[in-house]
């Protein structure tokens, strides 16, 4: 099974994008879409089924060769290495762009963002997740309070756990990116929290040690040979008791979702024609 699923803030970004796809993409799907940072291919299968042809591309070739292995038989997709600061595609190629915890990785995401604009065609929708700079006090009380104390707002000077850890370099605060957005040209059609404080209060620090153990490239590298577990998702269906995270998603939503703050963002965005 792919025990991401269990995951609150993994389970709500992947209800996220699949709902928008459901209510953004036309009836007869789109022609071409690109999955920009694919990692294990979690999102592909689903993806691929509003394009005529989907491409997962990721700089990590371990995890497009998993990724090629999970989707297997999915035969309207296909698997290529890009960076995600330099893509070799033409500009107003793409009608889709799914980018899903990627921006906060490149080390240039301003960059990144004005790349999604060149690909994309006019007309054409990105659907994005990313960690927030505006996450929760519950979610990594440690490093919030040490930010008050310190007016830090830089990684260097925090500890690599709680909304610092997964290989985070930085997390993305909800102005730069609207920024970044207008100054690439693109229409934010939705800006949403995912995860709020109960869902912060649940996934407190455990998440990042468990990754840590478990995950296979669990920073988010190139290169992730230290020796781990190195657990692999063998399937895209959703774990039997699923059922039990959508719930705890509901009440965080009814119970904390009006609170200011949430561990994650969804984005949507459209290019104007």
């Amino acid at each position: 099974m792919n025990f991401k699923l269990l995951f609150p803030t993994f389970r709500n970004r992947y209800l996220f994008v699949s709902s928008r796809l459901k209510k953004y993409v036309p009836a007869d799907g789109f022609e071409f879409g690109l999955n920009l940072g694919t990692g294990e291919g979690d999102y592909d299968r689903m993806a691929a089924s509003y394009c005529l042809e989907l491409v997962g591309c990721d700089v990590n070739e371990e995890d497009l060769e998993h990724a090629r292995a999970l989707n297997a038989g999915v035969m309207n997709l296909r698997y290529e290495p890009h960076n995600a600061l330099d893509l070799s595609y033409e500009d107003n190629y793409f009608d889709l762009l799914l980018s899903c915890e990627v921006i906060e990785h490149v080390g240039q995401p301003e960059k990144m963002v004005f790349e999604i604009a060149r690909v994309l065609r006019p007309g054409g929708l990105a659907i994005m997740t990313f960690p927030s700079r505006e996450f929760p006090l519950t979610y990594d009380p440690v490093n919030r309070i040490w930010q008050w104390i310190r007016g830090v707002k830089t990684p260097e000077s925090l500890i690599a756990q709680g909304a610092y850890a997964f290989g985070h370099d930085y997390l993305i605060g909800s102005t730069d990116f609207k920024s970044w957005a207008e100054k690439a040209g693109l229409e934010i059609v939705e800006f949403r929290g995912l995860s709020h404080y109960l869902v912060g209060l649940l996934e407190m620090y455990w998440t990042g040690l468990a990754q840590a153990v478990f995950k296979k490239n669990s920073r988010n590298v190139n290169d992730d040979s230290k020796g781990r577990l190195k657990v692999r998702p063998q399937s895209t269906k959703d774990p039997a008791l699923a059922f039990v995270t959508d719930l705890v998603l509901l009440l965080d939503r009814a119970l904390t979702g009006w609170i200011p703050g949430s561990v994650g963002k969804g984005v949507v965005l459209r290019k104007p024609v």
